[in-house]
């Protein structure tokens, strides 16, 4: 027998089904049906304890292709109904003989929707699994151990050490170079720009300013990753050191970075936006796209609004001159996405590569191309 606990002593019992031992992080759910592999892979969960809303995971197995990064950055995973099959098309094995053979603990047996519920009503908080050996007091003081989220710096964890290049996979007469900050990056994104013809340089994250210049690339992206934003001040000073040099792009925690390289300030949202089925707004074209999601943190509006009460592309002055937004969360109205007006840069906060979920987005990535 197994537990979860949160740091406000909420208990929830099951069956321990991953590796043996201990975890604990910020507890987070992920809304999304499939792509369980791809989720717990992705960097932008470290330090995080997922769980699943939807009930059945490891109904397809696992396979190499499903991978995001070249390990599992999640480090626990809680699921109502945890299934073992190994023999699905495709699969190179089960899903939790995976997670047993890359050490990561997992709980299932318990009720998911009362644990989602308690995260919804009053926020994603700190907590972990634990087998019944361990008493709930020797876990509660476990999870307090545990850093807050709020104010924590997890890119350099998830970070490269050195400069790689990867060349583009689309035969092309010219191809473009994009210099990749790499904060966390996820391959799905990487290969949607190798197949549009992009040469990468992915940099360490720390890599400063002239370092990339002098590498003459011809356009910034900023990658996905976990962690928040307010504790990335010497990557954003670098950011703000290339704009206007070159055209620059972000995603995820690259459109927060990007954002606070402006002048914009960023917060934390209640329990986040993780899953396949968001839907937002592209406010230059009026389509509504139903996105995939991973984050915690989000950008303020003008005057410091944390949402956005019309479907108007409302403007910033930034350091950089006006920024206006372009895309718009349907579910709470938060900023999705801004484009900067007098120096070339854009961003949207939702992964429009679709790794996984919908391919509604993945035309961001032909946009970003045809702009450079």
């Amino acid at each position: 027998m197994s537990y979860v606990l949160l740091e406000d002593g909420t208990r929830l019992d099951g069956d321990g089904v991953g590796a043996a031992g201990h975890v604990t992080g910020e507890v987070v759910f992920n809304t999304s049906m499939t792509g369980y592999q791809e989720s717990v892979t992705d960097p932008s969960y470290a330090g995080q304890v997922i769980v699943f809303t939807y009930p059945h995971i490891g109904n397809y197995g696992v396979s190499a292709g499903a991978m995001e990064s070249d390990r599992i950055h999640a480090r626990g995973v809680v699921m109502r109904d945890a299934r073992n099959h190994t023999e699905a098309h495709g699969s190179d094995g089960g899903w939790l003989d995976w997670l047993r053979d890359h050490d990561v603990p997992a709980i299932t047996g318990l009720d998911t929707r009362a644990l989602v519920r308690h995260i919804r009503d009053l926020g994603a908080m700190r907590g972990g699994i634990f087998d019944d050996g361990i008493p709930t007091a020797e876990a509660i003081g476990l999870i307090t151990a545990e850093t807050s989220m709020t104010g924590r710096d997890l890119a350099r964890q998830v970070s490269p050490v050195e400069v790689t290049t990867l060349e583009p996979t689309l035969a092309t007469d010219h191809p473009r170079t994009v210099a990749v900050i790499d904060t966390g990056v996820k391959r799905s994104i990487l290969d949607n720009l190798r197949s549009r013809g992009a040469r990468l340089l992915i940099f360490p994250c720390a890599t400063d300013a002239q370092t990339i210049i002098d590498r003459d690339p011809d356009a910034i992206f900023l990658a996905n990753g976990p962690g928040d934003p307010a504790a990335l001040d010497y990557i954003v000073d670098q950011v703000r050191l290339l704009l206007g040099r070159k055209p620059v792009f972000g995603i995820c925690l690259g459109h927060q970075v990007l954002c606070r390289a402006v002048g914009l300030e960023t917060y934390k949202l209640p329990f986040g936006h993780r899953g396949a089925n968001h839907p937002v707004k592209d406010l230059e074209t009026g389509r509504i796209e139903i996105t995939s999601q991973n984050h915690g943190f989000a950008v303020l509006g003008p005057d410091g609004a944390r949402t956005i009460p019309g479907d108007d592309p409302v403007a910033w002055e930034t350091d950089f001159g006006r920024a206006e937004l372009t895309h718009l969360n349907l579910y709470d109205r938060t900023v999705e996405g801004l484009a900067l007006r007098d120096v070339a840069g854009s961003t949207v906060q939702y992964h429009p590569e679709a790794g996984p979920g919908p391919h509604d987005a993945l035309h961001l990535f032909d946009r970003f191309i045809a702009a450079i």
